[in-house]
């Protein structure tokens, strides 16, 4: 226990706390506040079309079911049209200033949606969602990018991982006030007004505390800037160039190929866990988790809980040097698939009279899932942090397109709601997608800086070798514990 306690001190050559820090915190509440707005549309649309359930003094709306449909998804129309603009244009113009008003763009949708709403109706609401997914979809693609200018390489795994929690608590938060808020005398019109003021919030921390990088911080110590600057090891002129981005190299590297593999693979699954299950639910087990907020919260609360378990444990096990970066991501990758694979296939042969396990497995299959933030999710900045927001964006183009096919796959398969048979088809091809996404990311996967991330890269190779990538020999990953 000492020689941990020992290693864990080690790797602290700078100030123990930070700016870094506040960066990483800067990031959670960010997250935090665009996935309040982003989904707070459930709550809000049950709302609006049912006043006597929350507050019957505020308009009613007379919409179809296809009409909610198109309101539930409209935000992801918008959300993979940018994520790849996103990382070219935080390389252009810098994250603070990108993030900022990608966020304040989001706020300001949330703001104008009751008004909005009342002059145009449910097509109106589908084009503000639209834009407001345009605006988040700059953000993720941006975050990746200040992770990798701000993080030690001994530290990236850290800061990244606590950041992205804020994932779990957005949901859980969006969840739990969003219903309240419905209910209270502000009426459905008060969820969208407190998520804009949520997000400005969070505009105004970001506009005063945030910076592109350490050398641009009006708050850093000279200690923690050199720690942070002589721990990424870049050339001289490396905050103000703009590296050229290797295309060809990125999209023939079998690590980068693998990630996208595994991110479409996860999308896939946990989209069947949060949105098909309650389906399965309540035509097989005849139970409408929906109208229970404790059995509706509790997934994403086990979620928020498991994504700290999994940040303790790998940082245990990376300072105490028992396992590689490599070997991290690929075991909670792991864990975060093929645990939920497992229980997928168990919530398919249950029955009406076992309600209670069926909670209990969809609670445990998306807290187990949460390991593949750790186990995947920040894998982009490993491959390459200079050009990280540009894999983030390529690769969360490419998952966040699987929330859209999903639902459209299961309609084709279930027929009937309450023929569990069916039901179990669409469980089994998760199950198998999962497995198979994972059994190729640990392939191919690797947390090694890729050849292509040198910054000239491109003068150094002939143009008939940028075809050929490689990942790094696995034996130099075991002495650079990075993330």
């Amino acid at each position: 226990m000492l020689s941990i306690v020992i290693n864990y001190v080690a790797v602290f050559s700078g100030p123990i706390l930070g700016i870094r820090h506040v960066q990483a915190l800067l990031i959670f509440v960010t997250i935090t506040s665009v996935y309040i707005g982003r989904l707070n549309v459930g709550v809000s649309v049950v709302a609006m079309t049912n006043a006597e359930s929350t507050n019957p003094d505020f308009p009613e709306y007379d919409w179809t079911e296809a009409e909610k449909s198109y309101i539930l998804s409209s935000f992801y129309w918008g959300y993979i049209i940018t994520q790849f603009l996103g990382g070219y244009l935080c390389k252009l113009f810098g994250v603070k200033s990108v993030m900022f008003w990608a966020t304040f763009a989001s706020g300001v949708c949330s703001a104008v949606t009751p008004l909005f709403i009342g002059w145009g109706g449910w097509a109106t609401y589908c084009g503000i969602r639209v834009l407001m997914g345009c605006a988040q979809g700059l953000i993720f693609p941006c975050i990746h990018q200040h992770l990798a200018r701000w993080s030690p390489p001994e530290e990236r795994n850290r800061l990244g991982a606590l950041s992205h929690t804020g994932i779990e608590c957005g949901n859980v938060m969006s969840m739990f006030v969003s219903g309240m808020i419905a209910k209270g005398p502000m009426g459905w019109p008060g969820i969208s007004y407190i998520s804009a003021g949520v997000a400005f919030a969070s505009c105004a921390l970001w506009f005063v505390l945030a910076a592109n990088n350490a050398t641009e911080s009006r708050f850093i110590g000279e200690a923690e800037r050199n720690y942070i600057e002589s721990s990424l090891k870049h050339g001289q002129n490396y905050h103000k160039a703009v590296i050229p981005i290797p295309w060809r190299a990125i999209f023939t590297s079998p690590p980068f190929l693998a990630l996208i593999v595994a991110r479409c693979a996860e999308s896939w699954g946990l989209s069947t866990l949060q949105a098909e299950i309650p389906a399965y639910m309540n035509g097989v087990l005849q139970m409408d988790i929906k109208d229970n907020a404790l059995f509706s919260a509790l997934p994403f609360l086990a979620m928020w809980i498991m994504s700290y378990v999994y940040l303790v444990l790998a940082d245990i096990l990376l300072t105490g040097k028992w396992l590689s970066l490599t070997a991290i991501r690929k075991t909670f990758n792991s864990m975060a698939f093929w645990l939920p694979a497992a229980t997928l296939i168990g919530i398919g042969f249950l029955d009406v009279d076992q309600k209670t396990l069926a909670i209990v497995l969809m609670t445990l299959s998306v807290g187990f899932n949460s390991g593949s933030t750790i186990g995947s999710s920040l894998n982009s900045i490993d491959l390459s942090p200079n050009h990280a927001s540009i894999i983030m964006g390529i690769v969360n183009t490419a998952a966040n397109v699987v929330p859209i096919v999903t639902p459209l796959a299961v309609g084709m398969i279930v027929s009937n709601n309450g023929d569990r048979n069916q039901w179990q088809v669409v469980f089994i091809i998760s199950s198998v997608i999962f497995f198979v996404g994972n059994c190729i990311y640990l392939a191919f996967g690797t947390a090694v800086s890729q050849p292509w991330d040198a910054e000239d890269f491109l003068q150094q190779r002939p143009l008939a070798e940028l075809a050929l990538p490689a990942a790094l020999p696995e034996k130099a990953d075991s002495k650079k514990s990075i993330s």
